[in-house]
């Protein structure tokens, strides 16, 4: 019998890596256990049996001034990855998010002429970029796969074959935690508001938010005496928030692991998170969030002038509802005050909860809640088929 084929996975941050393990169950369920893995993955694809070839944690970082203290060591892992796809000579090289780092390594396989299905998990938002972007994926992949049903349009005007296949935070767990177990596992009395706050899984992003976010439960501190805080966390930067959150105004719950993120969820009043998934994840769990981020003033800066992005909003939740579902407080307006002001209304207006759960509910549906097969499924479909 001939060797299963090698599927090479690439994730680059968190989110990707619970995609990518998601994938693989998916790959492996439909194959008949008939695949093989290699590649780079975190926490949540080693879980699923991939062995990486270095730390995920190496490629979490975002912003251009963000990047330049460590382009030495990402410039090594790139030399390192195309070394390693070229002694594995895998049937297929799927890369899942993060394009920063991810269209390197397609861009560089297509110009060493590998014999290997170049495919990309997660479109980038060429909506939100300069157009040209689109047609730099046509010129270096084989199939895209999107997670919203209005991107295959871009792609293939330009020739590229792009399949939506569903966003797949539709299938997680994010809505199905334990309240009650949760509360009374880390002594969090039944009627006590709770506060969950989740700076980021990269260091950049948690670097700029924990202070800011402790600043800010300094002023809930005064203003909702008792309330309850837990931040769920991720390998790439357990460290550093533990350590920052040490000498908070009020005592933090810090859990880790995917269940204790959902059941921190589930039991939580509302929540203040940097920008990301998990404003899609929260949706899922209909807890009420206020959407923060800050880069430096020079990525920014580049990002909007010379880069072309033009975005009315960074949360996916508010921009497949088209208006401000959850409120975003971004860089000069990412300050302890004003995420005070927003996170206290949620805290104590029953009538914003209700709006925000309603507006979350619309956008989750055009991503295809409650619809057919699972995203993750669909994908397989596509790559096995592109085999």
């Amino acid at each position: 019998m001939s060797e299963p084929p090698l599927i090479y996975l690439i994730a680059g941050e968190p989110s990707g890596d619970l995609l990518g393990a998601r994938l693989m169950a998916a790959l492996t369920r439909q194959s008949g256990g008939r695949v093989r893995f290699a590649g780079i993955g975190g926490e949540e694809m080693r879980a699923a049996g991939l062995q990486s070839l270095f730390p995920m944690a190496d490629l979490s970082v975002m912003g251009l001034v963000e990047v330049l203290p460590r382009l030495p060591r990402i410039l090594k892992r790139l030399r390192q990855t195309f070394a390693d796809i070229e002694a594995r000579a895998p049937a297929a090289v799927v890369t899942i998010d993060s394009w920063g780092f991810c269209g390197r390594i397609q861009a560089g396989l297509k110009q060493r002429g590998l014999p290997c299905r170049r495919i990309h998990y997660v479109a980038p938002m060429v909506w939100a970029w300069k157009a040209g972007r689109a047609r730099t994926l046509a010129g270096c992949l084989d199939l895209l796969l999107t997670l919203l049903p209005d991107e295959p349009v871009w792609f293939e005007k330009e020739g590229l074959r792009a399949v939506h296949v569903g966003h797949p935070v539709i299938e997680g767990a994010a809505g199905q935690g334990d309240a009650a177990a949760f509360r009374a596992a880390h002594g969090f009395a039944p009627e006590q508001k709770l506060l969950c706050l989740l700076p980021g899984s990269r260091r950049s992003e948690t670097s700029r938010l924990l202070p800011v976010f402790g600043a800010t439960v300094a002023r809930l501190a005064a203003s909702h005496p008792g309330l309850g805080l837990v931040v769920p966390t991720v390998e790439t930067v357990a460290a550093a928030v533990e350590a920052a959150t040490r000498d908070w105004a009020l005592p933090v719950r810090i859990v880790h692991g995917r269940a204790e993120r959902y059941a921190a969820f589930a039991a939580s009043s509302a929540a203040l998170a940097a920008s990301g998934t998990v404003a899609l994840e929260l949706a899922m769990a209909r807890v009420p969030s206020v959407i923060a981020y800050r880069v430096s003033p020079l990525s920014a800066f580049v990002a909007t002038r010379f880069l072309g992005l033009d975005l009315r909003f960074v949360s996916l939740v508010n921009i497949l509802a088209g208006r401000e579902v959850m409120p975003e407080r971004l860089q000069e307006a990412c300050t302890p005050d004003k995420l005070h002001a927003a996170v206290g209304q949620l805290l104590d207006d029953p009538a914003a909860v209700a709006a925000q759960r309603e507006g979350a509910a619309l956008a989750l549906g055009r991503l295809g809640l409650g619809s057919g097969a699972s995203p993750s499924d669909r994908a397989a479909e596509a790559i096995l088929a592109a085999l």
